[in-house]
């Protein structure tokens, strides 16, 4: 299956896609949808390049009731980066005086491999919008956070099949006081997915962000080492939800996890996309599903033999 698609909703509103020139569709309430604004540069009929779609959506629907905003393909991303983007909704924060939740790069395998989407530094959309509720992102090649202070971010997410370890070290020294959601897909070090378990110790450490109730950190060919790490990691207390999957998780991690701290205070264990046998997913279940824990180890991971060697992969990586 593929783990990467286009949104279905953000910030609870169902994606909208804004039509294409000529095509006549009912357009909701301004505010009733998640408005995702998308161009294909390689269609045969393919008239208006995304400076012309955000014209026209300026003038085509109230910006100030908009309150999501969804971007998907605005050129071919690998000679375009997300700077556009990111100067165009800072350009109009005085026009979207009601948006609460913004994502940048929401393209699908057929439009871009997600290391071929060209991101930059985000955090303008931060200062541009101070009452700004939820911010995600696809895509980790030139991507940049460095630290920000936001008094009301609650959702922040990183879809990437390599996230920089300076990414990591931005949001860890980050003043995020409302965050309760905190996604990121570390991915592979091939594709420039360098952080280490040391520059996740701020989030670890517990406190650094007192509201912080979803901790997910997926996607990671380091996943038994932050496994191992969350077994006595101060935050786990203070989670109702906490997301391994689509990573390189085995026995190894799993066992380090399960003979840690408590686990029995969670509603949710995400364990998807796994390399864990049979008998420890079964001692995984009977120490927490007895307390109500919800736990998911569903879909297999993807390994194959050569040279002698088992070779595991990360749901997603290119």
């Amino acid at each position: 299956m593929s783990h990467v698609e286009h949104l279905r909703e953000l910030h609870g509103l169902p994606a909208f896609d804004f039509p294409a020139p000529g095509e006549r569709r009912e357009l909701p309430e301004a505010g009733a949808v998640a408005w995702r604004l998308a161009v294909d540069p390689y269609g045969s009929d393919s008239v208006e390049d995304f400076a012309g779609l955000w014209d026209r959506f300026f003038a085509t629907v109230d910006p100030a009731g908009v309150r999501a905003i969804v971007v998907g393909q605005w050129g071919e991303p690998y000679d375009n980066d997300s700077a556009v983007i990111v100067q165009r909704l800072v350009d109009a924060r005085d026009r979207l005086t009601a948006l609460q939740a913004v994502f940048i790069g929401d393209l699908v395998q057929e439009e871009a491999e997600i290391s071929w989407i060209e991101q930059s530094d985000v955090t303008p959309v931060l200062d541009a919008y101070p009452r700004l509720e939820e911010l995600g992102v696809r895509g980790g090649t030139g991507l940049r956070f460095p630290a920000v202070r936001h008094k009301h971010l609650r959702t922040l997410s990183f879809e990437a099949g390599g996230l920089p370890g300076e990414v990591v070290r931005g949001v860890a020294a980050s003043e995020l006081p409302s965050l309760e959601y905190l996604e990121m897909w570390l991915g592979v070090e091939e594709y420039g997915g360098d952080a280490g378990v040391a520059d996740l110790e701020p989030i670890l450490s517990g406190g650094h962000f007192p509201a912080l109730r979803h901790l997910g950190l997926r996607n990671s060919e380091i996943q038994d080492e932050i496994a191992a790490a969350l077994a006595a990691a101060p935050v786990v207390a203070q989670l109702k939800s906490l997301d391994l999957s689509l990573g390189v998780l085995t026995d190894e991690g799993v066992t380090a996890l399960l003979g840690g701290q408590p686990l029995s205070h969670l509603t949710w264990l995400d364990l998807r996309h796994n390399f864990v046998s049979d008998a420890v997913a079964d001692r995984v279940r009977a120490a927490l599903e007895p307390s109500g824990v919800e736990v998911d180890l569903s879909e297999p991971g993807d390994e194959d033999e050569w040279d002698g060697e088992i070779h595991r992969y990360t749901a997603v990586a290119e």
